[in-house]
């Protein structure tokens, strides 16, 4: 596996992906992963040969020196779960955000038990609940915080 910048020309696959892993709640669309691209967020991709098999994104908002950042979207291919690529991108995404010196919030489903024990181990804690968050299926969404980490605590 290798992890680089996520193309215009992955677009494709990650919607593919995305319906694969989102059927019930609203899958994002080529035009949600081109306007994240071009918004300047930062987006991985990891790959088996060049085969796109998983994707990762991170928001930064606020001005310099107080910052924030979002885990906008985790998702790898049903065929290659299990294997740590997801481990491996959110560690890719929060180095960023630690270079940044920057808080990293996201939304999970409540009922995604594997995502939470990941984000739990990577030191996210649950801070609020989003009733019916994700629609259609109005599954109910934890917010997570990581606070910002710097030297030692980093990584």
């Amino acid at each position: 596996m290798s992890v680089g910048p996520l193309q215009r020309r992955d677009i494709a696959r990650c919607v593919e992906i995305e319906k694969q892993l989102f059927a019930g709640d609203s899958p994002w669309s080529a035009g949600a992963f081109r306007s994240e691209l071009q918004a300047g967020a930062y987006y991985l991709a990891a790959y088996d040969d060049d085969n796109l098999i998983g994707y990762a994104g991170l928001a930064v908002a606020g001005p310099p020196g107080d910052l924030d950042t979002t885990v906008h979207t985790i998702g790898v291919d049903t065929a290659y779960q299990g294997q740590g690529i997801g481990t491996a991108l959110l560690r890719r995404l929060l180095a960023r955000a630690d270079e940044l010196n920057a808080p990293v919030f996201l939304e999970v489903r409540t009922d995604n038990d594997r995502a939470v024990a990941l984000y739990e181990r990577h030191g996210f804690t649950r801070i609020g609940l989003r009733k019916r968050y994700y629609q259609p299926s109005g599954a109910d969404a934890y917010t997570m915080k990581r606070e910002a980490r710097v030297g030692e605590e980093a990584g």
